[in-house]
């Protein structure tokens, strides 16, 4: 995975929220996922509102850690930008709302048990590409304070992901490629906002 491409993305994210700040205030946030946060996945997302009742928001994170050692190194090396559109039944910030998502990045994967037996054969070998997708999501979001406020949010919806195969974790040849279809879970977040 080049790191050259995760520093150009991350500086997009952040010079991007920097020149909106001034133009929309009380109306950006800027938040974090706990939960990936919780998986040692450092993210940042911004959400800006645009009309009584809509949002945009868009979320970065990037996963760079290996953990083990020699064979037995596990590791979900990946980045992702997910962009989301909002519809708020009340008003923006506040109470329900339903979204449309989408998704996308680059991964690179080994050693790893997949929940609920999905993906099997990362336990025994490698995996690295691309994934994009997309979904339907449901949330809430609660006033905390005059500037902080708290949100769960849910999703489903489908990916498509491109893999080349490798023979094991640590191993270079690779021995397959392909694609697989993932429908299902899409978004799980727990954040906490800052507002502006």
């Amino acid at each position: 995975m080049n790191t050259r491409l995760y520093r150009l993305l991350a500086a997009f994210a952040v010079m991007t929220a920097l020149s909106l700040l001034p133009a929309h205030a009380q109306q950006v946030a800027l938040k974090t996922n706990l939960l990936y946060d919780a998986t040692a996945t450092p993210n940042i997302g911004m959400e800006i509102g645009v009309g009584k009742k809509h949002s945009l928001q868009a979320f970065y994170g990037l996963h760079p850690w290996t953990f083990g050692h020699g064979d037995e190194q596990k590791y979900l090396k990946h980045w992702i930008v997910n962009p989301e559109w909002r519809h708020w039944f009340c008003h923006r910030f506040n109470g329900s709302f339903v979204g449309i998502h989408a998704f996308g990045g680059q991964y690179n994967a080994a050693n790893i048990k997949m929940p609920l037996g999905w993906w099997d054969e990362l336990k025994d070998h490698r995996f690295e590409g691309w994934f994009v997708g997309g979904g339907v999501s449901y949330g809430y979001q609660w006033v905390m304070s005059k500037h902080w406020n708290f949100e769960a949010a849910i999703g489903v919806g489908a990916a498509y992901i491109e893999y080349d195969k490798y023979k094991c974790g640590t191993c270079g040849k690779k021995i397959d490629d392909g694609h697989k279809i993932y429908v299902g879970p899409t978004k799980a977040a727990l954040s906490l906002l800052y507002m502006f």
